[in-house]
């Protein structure tokens, strides 16, 4: 068994009949894979983040104080969570992509659980902050009439957290082999629920932020058990063998795996949050907290759809390098990008004619109006930049160099980015538009950085990498099948 894989693993790249299809033929064919992955991805993440700007909607009608505070823990507290989990959760894309490439099924189920351990421990360290929201947020000088009501709405998170751990390695697991139908069907059912419970209690029953939030938690957890279903009643049966206590055998290289994909993601989700906390200390906070969350929100939902190809390029670089295709991975990236990028500039422009039009469905503030439509020219550049850099962040994840991103952003946007905008900000004085502006300037410089390392990567010997990370983790399990059949 272990030669049959050595010599899958080890011959030499065949060129397939792709190769001597024309440039348009293989666009083509590249873009129906991508769109596989991709469109599914952005459906699913546009329902999931509507869940929450549908929740700050209705929350918005009970009280401008609500509005900020809701925007505050879902932009720095769950913002946080999250961007740990998501990024933790990335490296069963790596792993589950790359074994799927090399057809190598029987790995994968072991792999979710092992990843589904590792992130419930988290989970379980970061109740401390959901707990503690409301110090926390005062010690780090916000309002405390609004730090006292996000406590509450932090409290009412929990069970999100909880969430995020089935829905973050439940989705990669299922997209790392296609599957994505069944998450957007979720995804699309939830969010109508969503949409009515939320009317039904906050306006109706008028159960204020109780009722808001109860719909939320529904509809979070609503996709979870359909994929857990999904996945272990036999719809997965090439991939799912059951449960294993093999998923506790083993877990320090996927913790090791898990906290350099954990380091990238969140270094880059946290970005905004930063933009959330230095505006919470300027003038008139509570106004250019909401105008900056509604921005940061549109912003949000651009980025569902430059996630979504993040997963098609890390699907695609993964299952491509598994199979031992480097020319084939390094077509898919240029295709990931290049259309990720084109729907960036239309929604680009589009955002530069819009402006202050699009805050009324957030708000009927006219102070929080007027302060969307200044930040808007910056709302627009920022779409244009974040339909490239998480492309390049799931070209990454595919390839499994999540460590060497995680120093890029580190630089990019902590050393480079956050400075600026702190000079700009405060001692320039141009407010929240000038830390808005050293912000993109960290982007800017990050997603130059990706470019050229995805440009000058030896990618025949990332096919060779892959091929080493797969034959590893296969050694390790069919060394315990052995000595479990042994004994």
């Amino acid at each position: 068994m272990e030669g049959n894989l050595e010599k899958k693993l080890l011959s030499k790249e065949e060129v397939s009949e792709e190769d001597n299809l024309s440039l348009v033929k293989r666009v083509w064919e590249e873009s129906k894979e991508m769109w596989i992955v991709a469109a599914p991805a952005i459906f699913t993440r546009f329902t999931t983040f509507g869940i929450n700007v549908i929740s700050q909607a209705f929350i918005g009608h009970i009280g401008s104080r609500e509005l900020a505070a809701y925007a505050l823990v879902f932009t720095v507290i769950i913002r946080f969570a999250n961007g740990i989990l998501l990024g933790m959760s990335s490296a069963l894309s790596t792993l589950c992509g790359q074994a799927y490439g090399a057809k190598e099924y029987d790995m994968m189920g072991v792999y979710l659980q092992r990843s589904s351990i590792v992130l419930f421990l988290t989970a379980l360290c970061l109740l401390p902050v959901f707990i503690f929201t409301s110090p926390i947020l005062m010690l780090l000088g916000q309002d405390e009439n609004i730090a006292q009501v996000a406590g509450t709405i932090s409290l009412w998170s929990i069970p999100i957290l909880f969430a995020y751990i089935v829905s973050f390695n439940c989705q990669t697991f299922l997209q790392s082999q296609s599957k994505n139908v069944v998450i957007a069907f979720l995804a699309a059912l939830s969010i109508i629920i969503h949409v009515f419970l939320s009317w039904l209690l906050t306006i109706q029953f008028k159960f204020g932020i109780p009722g808001a939030m109860i719909s939320t938690i529904l509809a979070f957890w609503i996709p979870n058990i359909g994929q857990l279903i999904f996945i272990t009643c036999g719809w997965c049966d090439e991939t799912w063998k059951g449960f294993s206590f093999l998923a506790f055998k083993d877990l320090g290289p996927v913790v090791k795996l898990s906290l350099s994909s954990g380091a990238m993601l969140c270094l880059e989700l946290w970005y905004n949050t930063v933009l959330i906390l230095l505006t919470g200390n300027m003038k008139n906070a509570e106004v250019e907290i909401n105008a900056l969350s509604i921005c940061i929100n549109i912003n949000g939902w651009e980025m569902m759809i430059a996630l979504g190809f993040m997963a098609a390029a890390s699907v695609r670089v993964a299952n491509e390098l598994g199979r031992g295709s480097s020319q084939a991975a390094k077509f898919s990236i240029v295709v990931s990008v290049l259309t990720s990028f084109v729907i960036g500039f239309i929604l680009f422009v589009l955002f530069l004619f819009l402006r202050e039009k699009i805050a009324y469905l957030f708000t009927s503030n006219e102070d929080v109006v007027t302060a969307v439509g200044d930040l808007s020219p910056l709302l627009a550049l920022s779409l244009l930049l974040n339909s490239i850099q998480p492309v390049l962040s799931g070209v990454a994840v595919g390839a499994g160099w999540q460590s060497t991103v995680a120093y890029v952003n580190i630089g990019c946007y902590y050393l480079i980015g956050i400075p600026v905008g702190i000079v700009l900000g405060n001692i320039i004085h141009l407010e929240v538009k000038g830390i808005w502006i050293g912000m993109l300037f960290g982007t800017l410089v990050q997603t130059i950085v990706l470019t050229i390392i995805t440009y000058k990567t030896n990618w025949d010997e990332q096919v060779t990498i892959a091929r080493n990370r797969i034959s590893k983790w296969y050694k390790v399990e069919l060394d315990h099948e052995t000595s479990t059949s042994d004994n």
